[in-house]
C-alpha cells in the first residue's frame, strides 16, 4: 500500500470515529449552546476556506480571473436576499461574460 492510500484510510477511519463519537456521546453534552455556536461556526470557517481555495486558486497558484469578480457578484446578491438559483446564474453569467471579454 503507498503512503497516498494509506493517509486516506487513516482519514477515512478518522472520519468514521468523529461519526460514531456524535453518536455515542450523552445528549446534553452536545445540547450546550456553547457545543451548538462552535459547531455553526466551524461549519461556515470551512465552507469559508473552501470558496476562497477555489475561488483564487488554480494549479497550487493564486490566481486573479474571472472567479473572483462572480463570487463578488453572488456575494452582493446574497447580501440583497436573492434566491439562490438566481444568485448562481448571476455568478456563472459574470464568469462567463468576463471570459467572453478575454480575462481568463
Amino acid at each position: 500500500m503507498t503512503p497516498l492510500w494509506g493517509a486516506v484510510l487513516l482519514a477515512g477511519l478518522a472520519c468514521l470515529a468523529i461519526k460514531l463519537a456524535g453518536h455515542v456521546l450523552p445528549e446534553h453534552w452536545l445540547a450546550q449552546p456553547r457545543v451548538a455556536r462552535v459547531a455553526a461556526l466551524v461549519t461556515v470557517a470551512l465552507l469559508s476556506a473552501l470558496v476562497a481555495v477555489q475561488t483564487s486558486t488554480s494549479g497550487g497558484q493564486v490566481v486573479v480571473d474571472a472567479r473572483l469578480p462572480a463570487l463578488g457578484v453572488a456575494a452582493v446578491a446574497l447580501v440583497l436576499r436573492a434566491p439562490f438559483v438566481v444568485v448562481v446564474v448571476l455568478a456563472a453569467a459574470t464568469a462567463a461574460g468576463l471570459r467572453l471579454l478575454g480575462m481568463p
